[in-house]
């Protein structure tokens, strides 16, 4: 008859064994067995980028405290959708030195869980543990860059609380552009910011703007956008000015695109990691720069633009309206619209 400890102590030690969800109902941490090649071909760590048979298993919180300890260190990409940020995720695939994971689950159940009315002091607690877990590394010696949804910012300065020693990047679209990446994506991206918006309300992050439930619902489906646009551009402003501008820097998507190579170069230097210019110079022609993060296909900055242009040309004159009431909003507000502590 095995030895149960053992076999648990060899799940959670496999450094293949990504923790995936955590059930507050039942108080379990459950893992799945993720090889980096499936890391690398996964847009995101969800089950619908998994195998129907990904291997799966089921463990209680209490039984895995023994083994729940921070491994490797742990690094942050916050971002504010649409803006690049799965493409800096996978830009960390570096064997010996850092991987990148693309919005792991079970930080999206702590938002959920908060949500829901979970008690504050026990969502801190199995968060903690939970990057206790995400801190370990696919190959020793690694670092673990996670880049969270974008639904987890809320959280973003209580995980960089909980770890004073990581450093995050904060990075976000110019609204234009932002607001051409949701009409480019027509229903699917109009329905994405209406979702995003409820969760920012539940989240308390949208009562700063002073509108009724009446004014809110009269938005069009842009100024949505903007608004949540603006939302998360007030928070990452909190951030930087809690957390510390040694700790966290702030990224334009544009200004990131139109220099990669100094971009990536600040970024190792943020995250402490060690990599020359060779492995530079072969991260920037890797596939994180070449083939689309999300459609696994060739994808430039050509690509990019002509997307984007298209967009703006079919919207151009919603867009600059609701741009134009957003800089309104934000003035009022007192919400910058180019964020302090710049990586470049």
């Amino acid at each position: 008859m095995p030895n149960v400890s053992n076999s648990l102590s060899e799940i959670v030690n496999d450094p293949l064994r990504l923790v995936h969800r955590y059930d507050e109902t039942n108080d379990q941490f459950r893992y799945v067995t993720v090889p980096r090649a499936l890391h690398r071909q996964s847009a995101f760590l969800t089950d619908e980028h998994f195998p129907d048979n990904i291997e799966t298993v089921a463990l209680q919180r209490e039984d895995t405290l023994p083994y729940c300890r921070p491994r490797s260190p742990l690094h942050f990409i916050f971002h504010s959708g649409y803006c690049c940020s799965t493409m800096l995720a996978r830009a960390f695939d570096i064997e010996g030195i850092a991987m990148g994971l693309k919005e792991p689950v079970i930080l999206n159940d702590m938002i959920g869980w908060r949500r829901r009315g979970g008690h504050p002091p026990k969502i801190a607690e199995v968060l903690d543990q939970s990057m206790n877990w995400l801190s370990k590394p696919l190959v020793e010696g690694e670092s673990v860059i996670v880049k969270p949804s974008n639904i987890v910012n809320s959280l973003a300065i209580a995980i960089l609380a909980m770890r004073p020693e990581a450093r995050a990047l904060l990075i976000h679209a110019p609204l234009k552009t932002y607001l051409q990446s949701i009409a480019k994506k027509d229903l699917s991206g109009r329905l994405w910011v209406r979702t995003l918006l409820i969760g920012q309300i539940k989240d308390q992050m949208i009562g700063q703007f002073g509108m009724s439930q009446e004014e809110i619902l009269q938005l069009t489906d842009l100024q949505v956008a903007a608004l949540t646009w603006l939302a998360q551009q007030a928070q990452f402003s909190t951030i930087i000015e809690r957390v510390g501008s040694e700790r966290v820097k702030s990224l334009n998507s544009e200004i990131f695109l139109a220099n990669r190579q100094g971009a990536m170069r600040n970024l190792f230097e943020l995250f402490q990691l060690n990599v020359n210019e060779a492995k530079l110079q072969e991260v920037l022609e890797g596939p994180a720069f070449t083939r689309h993060s999300k459609l696994n296909q060739e994808f430039d900055s050509a690509s990019r633009e002509q997307e984007h242009t298209s967009a703006a040309t079919i919207h151009a004159d919603e867009i600059e309206k609701v741009a134009h009431w957003a800089d309104i909003l934000a003035d009022r507000m007192n919400i910058p619209m180019t964020l302090g502590s710049p990586l470049l």
